[in-house]
């Protein structure tokens, strides 16, 4: 057996202090989120575990933990799920469990390859965090022989576990709230089937259109991304209606779409939110997108993580464990990206 990895031999790769890492590695207070992160993979790599006895799991052992996800979904515009892996790390240290992060690349994904750490025995456990290609996820399942939980999409077969935010709930609350607002022409961002957040957000803005007695336009309906890789492109995709017949409002799938949408509608000399209103979903977005405050449906990514950590060491503990699919409610953010109708339009 190698020798175990201590918190000093992080601490001199990191260079930073053992109290640091320390820190870092139990979710405690002073650490940047950026320099928690930088040491939690420097554990990772290092192959360290937590000592066994600390608080956390109920008999005192510690696991590691595996998750993977695609990397269409973590390029530099996407980081959303950078953060949803954070607050998984940040809990299941307190809870003595270790994450492992695997990255699938496109090649890999198309070739059905098995993750690393699953040949190679590393984990106890796996997230499979975020939508995989259907054969892959299939040939991953044959050949999983510890316990899963999907994270932020819902798999493939029937007995699964999952942890989803309330999408459907979400886009039915922003799409009311445009119509609150006095919009009726409203549109939808998202490429429909390219994953199952966007399919449920679209969802939830189709049951309010309904209600309201408002049929679903083709036209109003565009696309942000290609459904295939799932890359989102404001060049290739954002094919604007004629002005002439332009939604007065719309409703994004996740805030970088929104903020893309932003730039384009400028570009074709609207502005938001004095002559077109949007609304994203998320609540979070690179600052350096958006010029405008979007109003926005967040999602609760830290209840989202403890429970995903929770449902894995029960299904862990007792294999024949099962949660089914666990929805979490958001919460609305209002900011200045929407212009109730009938307000007066500020003059430049």
């Amino acid at each position: 057996m190698g020798k175990a990895v201590r918190l000093q031999d992080i601490a001199r790769k990191a260079k930073v202090s053992t109290v640091t890492v320390s820190k870092a590695l139990a979710g405690q207070k002073g650490v940047s989120e950026e320099k928690r992160s930088e040491i939690i993979a420097i554990a990772a790599r290092m192959g360290y575990r937590k000592t066994v006895g600390t608080s956390g799991s109920r008999d005192g052992r510690s696991y590691t933990i595996g998750v993977i996800i695609s990397e269409r979904f973590i390029d530099e515009d996407q980081s959303f799920y950078w953060m949803l892996y954070q607050e998984l790390s940040k809990y299941a240290i307190t809870r003595n469990c270790f994450p492992m992060l695997e990255v699938i690349s496109h090649d890999a994904e198309a070739g059905l390859a098995i993750p690393r750490m699953l040949i190679e025995k590393k984990i106890e456990g796996l997230v499979i965090m975020g939508n995989f290609d259907y054969e892959f996820e299939m040939n991953l399942l044959k050949n999983l022989a510890i316990p899963c939980v999907y994270m932020d999409t819902v798999g493939s077969y029937d007995a699964c576990d999952c942890v989803v935010s309330d999408n459907t709930r979400g886009g039915h609350t922003m799409t009311d709230y445009l119509f609150r607002m006095g919009h009726s022409k409203i549109g939808f961002v998202g490429t429909r089937l390219a994953t199952q957040s966007i399919d449920d957000r679209y969802l939830g803005y189709v049951k309010s259109l309904m209600e309201h007695g408002v049929a679903v336009r083709d036209k109003y309906v565009i696309d942000d991304r290609d459904r295939g890789y799932g890359a989102v492109s404001a060049e290739k995709y954002f094919r604007l209606p004629d002005k002439d017949d332009m939604p007065t409002a719309f409703f994004c799938n996740c805030d970088t779409t929104a903020s893309l949408l932003i730039a384009k509608l400028k570009e074709s000399g609207l502005r938001v939110p004095d002559d077109v209103s949007v609304v994203g979903f998320d609540n979070y977005v690179n600052e350096k997108l958006s010029e405008v405050g979007i109003t926005t449906y967040e999602i609760n990514v830290k209840e989202m993580a403890k429970r995903t950590v929770h449902i894995l060491m029960h299904k862990i503990d007792n294999n024949s464990y099962s949660s089914g699919v666990f929805a979490i409610a958001g919460k609305f953010i209002e900011r200045n990206s929407v212009r109730r109708i009938g307000d007066p339009v500020p003059r430049i």
